[in-house]
């Protein structure tokens, strides 16, 4: 498509509604004010629409489009708020039988529709991939060309382009070197060419939409940057006093991080404390003072034998509180939740019901059971079926709510010389169901609790990306808010002195402005030809 070229020698892009130099309507049809929003530029998306490249670029710089994506991005997040995302249902925690169980059939329709894990769907993150790609080429399909149309703008002005503006005066007997004064008085830049005077101020506010753009941008890779590994984790950790976990999140190939539990601490207000007597007297129950867990940091060495165990050495010691994280490297833990006197291991002993003579004892570990236990002298039992958070399904069947052992119940087969086939008994928390008339039955011999802590696993490289992005963004807001490019253009013709003026926004200012022109100068007042039309 061939440029065009003006006669006052300029050539523009093919497109272009208004000389980019001096402002003369290249169509007899632009409305010169409607077009000074953009300078008349040639814009591609209005240009080039016969490629697939052309109708993919025109339909992201549109602007309903991206308001669109901004609207469906805005309705999604608001979905993924209805119920509380997966990360934060409690763990070991099945998320079809949760969601289900505390919502209904709501809840599960959400499950199934994968509403549980909304943000780290690749749909939403193509919903912000794509509306990035449209604030970028929006910029640019409407920033390059205005850049370019400020940039080669001249002091003298097509008359056209003068008589057309919305502020215009002639006058006589003006002095242009007062007008000069007088204008970079009133902190105007002024170029002089051939007698006319061209006065700028603002101009870096033409940019403050772009700006906010750039900071979106930023804003979004930041976001978006959350989901690659290594960049954030925000998990929870729960670990027993007196074990060890891996920490989520902290794999390397210089290894891994592991934590150990060496005691939880919970210490409670005395209500008896008279310092303490009149804030607590209010309240029901016991107040927690303080919580913390004591642990002990250790890390993998680099290099083991495949399947070996990793040697685990020492980091070093430290203390967890609520508001008091636990940093090593770019992690933090914090101090979140914890349970006291968890079920940890059950014992159990085989006794035959006719003598109340024991056959030896086992020691269920509540957590990672074996499948078989051996009590020697041909006696054994066998876990058929455990259940860690034992209920009644709606078919009346056992099941289980969870893997955390809350409330646990067995199905054990016992064997012995007289019994070869084996006697099965299903026992639970107060609860002993033998299979037929059985000769053994399991009898209880005593739990061992242990205390858990929870701690929020958290590292995030790109909140500074994510806080740069808002920053910047203000900055454009602020650009453009509170500042205005104002224009205006002084020429000498044969009938006299044109004056033209021009601004983005804030009409009134630039009237001020004309106004205190006008009483230092012999300039006659600029009239409004929107406000005459009006009268």
């Amino acid at each position: 498509m061939q440029s065009k070229l003006c006669e006052c020698g300029h050539s523009n892009p093919y497109g272009t509604s208004l000389c980019q130099a001096c402002g003369k309507p290249l169509d007899n049809e632009v409305e010169v004010l409607s077009s000074m929003r953009y300078e008349g530029s040639a814009r591609r998306s209005q240009t080039y629409k016969s490629t697939i490249v052309d109708r993919v670029w025109n339909f992201f710089s549109s602007v309903k489009v991206g308001v669109w994506l901004i609207v469906t991005i805005l309705v999604a997040a608001a979905i993924g708020t209805i119920f509380p995302q997966e990360m934060f249902i409690p763990p070991n925690v099945d998320p079809a039988s949760h969601y289900e169980s505390e919502y209904g059939t709501l809840g599960f329709i959400y499950y199934l529709l994968g509403f549980h894990n909304l943000y780290g769907s690749w749909w939403f993150i193509i919903l912000l991939g794509m509306l990035g790609l449209s604030i970028i080429i929006a910029s640019l399909d409407r920033g390059i060309p205005l850049y370019k149309a400020l940039k080669t703008q001249r002091v003298t002005r097509h008359d056209q382009f003068m008589k057309n503006q919305r502020l215009l005066s002639v006058s006589h007997d003006v002095e242009m070197e007062e007008i000069k004064y007088s204008l970079e008085t009133l902190r105007y830049k002024v170029r002089e060419e051939e007698g006319n005077l061209f006065a700028e101020k603002g101009r870096f506010s033409r940019w403050g939409a772009y700006v906010n753009h750039v900071g979106l941008i930023i804003f979004l890779t930041g976001a978006m940057l959350r989901f690659f590994p290594g960049m954030y984790v925000d998990e929870i950790l729960w670990v027993r006093e007196g074990e060890k976990a891996s920490i989520p999140g902290t794999k390397s190939d210089e290894g891994q991080f592991y934590l150990e539990n060496n005691d939880f601490i919970l210490e409670m207000y005395d209500k008896n404390d008279k310092k303490f007597n009149s804030a607590l007297s209010s309240v029901d129950g016991e107040v927690a003072k303080n919580y913390q867990s004591n642990v002990t940091l250790y890390k993998t060495e680099p290099a083991h034998t495949i399947g070996e165990e990793p040697k685990l050495l020492k980091v070093k010691d430290g203390v967890i509180r609520v508001n008091e994280p636990f940093k090593f490297d770019s992690f933090a833990l914090y101090q979140t939740d914890f349970k006291l006197n968890e079920f940890y291991k059950m014992s159990f002993k085989l006794e035959e019901k006719s003598t109340g003579k024991f056959f030896g004892d086992l020691t269920v570990d509540l957590h990672e059971p074996e499948t078989e236990y051996d009590l020697g002298n041909g006696y054994r039992v066998e876990i058929l079926d455990y259940y860690p958070n034992f209920v009644l399904n709606e078919h009346n069947q056992p099941a289980t709510v969870n893997n955390l052992p809350d409330n646990p119940a067995f199905v054990f087969a016992m064997y012995s010389p007289s019994t070869p086939k084996g006697e099965k008994a299903f026992v639970g928390i107060q609860k002993n169901i033998e299979s037929g008339d059985n000769q053994f039955k399991m009898s209880f011999a005593g739990i061992e609790t242990k205390d858990l802590t929870a701690l929020t696993v958290r590292k995030d490289h790109t909140l500074w990306i994510i806080a740069l992005g808002g920053i910047i963004f203000m900055i454009g807001v602020t650009q453009g808010l509170y500042w205005n490019y104002r224009r205006i253009w002084i020429k000498q013709n044969e009938d006299g002195i044109w004056a033209a003026a021009h601004t983005n926004k804030n009409w009134y200012g630039l009237k001020k402005d004309l106004e205190f022109l006008s009483d230092k100068t012999n300039l006659t007042p600029l009239e409004d030809k929107e406000i005459d039309s009006i009268k």
